[in-house]
């Protein structure tokens, strides 16, 4: 169990002047069995004309607000208190070998296996392709239980692949990032996601934080933290288990879950319409701290 404050700031700085702007911010600690959120507060400058929460429908909690003055930069600062929890011990080797979980969830009447299926289906970033199931044939082999295969991908993932965050952008395909070997931990999911549905497990993308530790004798620098992202596997009658692909293994109590969805797509940590502005230039600092329980 850990406690940990976490504070999040977005700002924007447009070259011309914002008439006014819509948006939408994924940023707020979910409350689950990993954790708890026991308070979030939101200050956004230029201060919101209308402001509004509400649950999304993966039951994130979602901010929504306008800013209807005219203004040249936006800034969103969110604080947070959260406690996590270590993971319960679950022997990977009894999960369901992984060709039967498409027949089980599809005979099953349970809510979680029936709501489990939309995770199995193509979305914004991820689709459907012939490499992507032969790249998890080299771990999802016949009879192997789900997580004990999930997890060597998730390590060989760490091992193999080269966290590069000048070699990917948003908009960067899957296929390269599984040539290339190269990415950041939003390519690295989806690349996990994408292997997994093609053999019609449930896999969903997670966003959030991880506490972070500067090298021995130095201080942590203020704004050094950043967000993260990981994916969380199904298998009937065990549930989700989240697994980090960038980091090489299960999640542990250093983790700090914001949102779930399909991909990045549903998760995005601020979102907007803006009318105006030109160019801009975005600045993101996160702090994950530590405090005494």
């Amino acid at each position: 169990m850990a406690d940990f404050k976490v504070i999040h700031k977005t700002k924007y700085s447009y070259d011309d002047t914002v008439a006014y702007c819509h948006n939408m911010a994924h940023m707020y600690p979910l409350t689950s069995p990993h954790q708890d959120c026991f308070r979030t507060h939101v200050t956004v400058n230029p201060k919101p004309v209308v402001s509004s929460f509400r649950r999304d429908y993966f039951g994130n909690q979602v901010f929504l607000f306008s800013v209807e003055d005219p203004h040249r930069f936006l800034e969103v600062v969110v604080e947070s208190t959260v406690r996590t929890h270590q993971s319960l011990g679950i022997d990977l080797y009894k999960s369901t070998p992984w060709e039967n979980i498409y027949s089980l969830i599809h005979e099953s009447t349970l809510d979680a296996d029936i709501l489990s299926i939309e995770y199995i289906l193509p979305s914004s970033f991820i689709a459907a392709k012939d490499s992507y199931s032969e790249f998890a044939r080299m771990f999802f082999t016949d009879g192997k239980p789900v997580f004990v295969a999930a997890l060597e991908m998730t390590t060989y993932i760490y091992q193999t692949f080269q966290y590069d965050p000048k070699a990917t952008s948003i908009n960067t395909p899957i296929d390269q990032v599984l040539n290339e070997k190269k990415g950041v931990c939003q390519d690295f999911s989806h690349l996990m996601i994408a292997a997994l549905r093609s053999l019609k497990i449930p896999t969903r993308y997670v966003s959030g934080y991880l506490e972070t530790l500067p090298p021995p004798g130095t201080e942590k620098l203020q704004g050094s933290d950043a967000t993260h992202a990981w994916v969380s596997v199904y298998c009937p009658m065990f549930g989700w288990m989240d697994f980090d692909p960038t980091n090489g293994k299960i999640i542990t109590e250093e983790y700090i879950i914001t949102a779930i969805g399909r991909d990045y797509a549903d998760v995005s940590p601020l979102k907007g319409i803006l009318f105006g502005g030109g160019k801009h230039k975005l600045k993101v600092e996160v702090d994950v701290i530590r405090e005494q329980i």
